[in-house]
């Protein structure tokens, strides 16, 4: 088991969940972060620590889009360790917002550390 970050993170990266990760397995993108599922530990520490509650573990159901997409990007996206400040002024205003992926992803790289 592995936990994937999904849509709900996109245009929010509150960076919560970077802090906790005691294997700092999250990369950046430009608006979303994803976990590596090669690297998580499975700790679960990163779920509750989300505002967005975009953490997910990936045994639920309907997860492997976002299981497939942390992944690929963790590949190409640095990594990221804390948070500098990376979080969108208007996070607030995206939160709970749904079609998010569609609407607002972008593969762009992020700053990383």
């Amino acid at each position: 088991m592995t936990y994937v970050v999904t849509d709900a993170c996109i245009r929010c990266k509150y960076m919560d969940c970077v802090e906790v990760c005691p294997v700092d397995c999250f990369y950046e993108g430009d608006n979303m972060l994803v976990i590596n599922p090669s690297e998580c530990i499975d700790c679960g520490v990163c779920e509750p620590e989300c505002p967005a509650e975009a953490i997910l573990p990936d045994t639920e159901n309907g997860l492997e889009k976002w299981l497939e997409l942390n992944a690929t990007f963790s590949a190409q996206w640095p990594n990221v360790t804390r948070n500098a400040g990376q979080t969108p002024p208007d996070a607030d205003e995206h939160k709970g917002e749904a079609d998010k992926f569609d609407k607002y992803f972008s593969p762009e790289p992020g700053k990383g550390d």
